[in-house]
């Protein structure tokens, strides 16, 4: 705890203090809730996304078998060219949020190519977009769990540290100047004695 001057001034100051500290607590605690929140929000999206993707991939093993079919192609029915995200605030945290991606066109032979293969290149792109989403989540969850680290930090140094730290200041300054105002005022009568003798 750092020395305090035992002072009116001093006194002033970590009153204004105290009452800055309680005035901003409330909303540090309102923050650290809602950012609580949303992260459990983000994490039910994650699980929304993820059973989408297990949904698709139970319709796959209905009709896996004809991937066993060499039709020529190297494996590159797909490349994301680009994802596309949007900037959002949520408390006052810059997150991305999912819009979608662009992919590179796959050029292949209508006509030499199964009828499966199309319907593959639907499956596969949904399944990468329903992954990529859950990637930008995910970075959303970090972003928002790095900033209720911060926020719980300083609602527990409001609480735990501050607010009782200054608290203690202004009584050990009230009770200094008490004694003092009341050393002064002894001194006065004692003073006031010794003239009356005198006289």
């Amino acid at each position: 705890m750092a020395k305090i001057k035992l002072t009116k001034n001093e006194q002033k100051k970590q009153k204004d203090a105290l009452k800055m500290y309680q005035r901003y607590l409330p909303t540090l605690i309102l923050k650290k809730q809602q950012l609580q929140m949303e992260i459990r929000q983000v994490e039910l999206k994650v699980e929304d996304v993820e059973s989408k993707i297990s949904m698709i991939n139970e319709e796959f093993k209905s009709w896996i078998g004809v991937f066993g079919e060499d039709v020529g192609l190297d494996g590159n029915l797909l490349t994301v060219k680009r994802i596309v995200t949007e900037n959002g605030n949520i408390a006052g945290v810059n997150i991305p949020i999912f819009v979608g991606a662009e992919f590179e066109d796959v050029s292949y032979d209508l006509f030499l190519m199964p009828l499966w293969v199309d319907k593959a290149v639907e499956k596969l792109k949904q399944v990468m977009l329903l992954d990529l989403e859950i990637k930008v989540l995910r970075e959303q969850a970090k972003l928002l769990g790095e900033e209720l680290r911060v926020t719980t930090q300083r609602v527990n140094l409001f609480e735990k540290v501050k607010i009782p730290e200054t608290k203690s200041n202004i009584k050990k300054i009230a009770v200094y100047l008490g004694d003092q105002q009341t050393a002064s005022v002894v001194r006065g009568k004692i003073a006031k004695k010794k003239l009356v003798k005198v006289s």
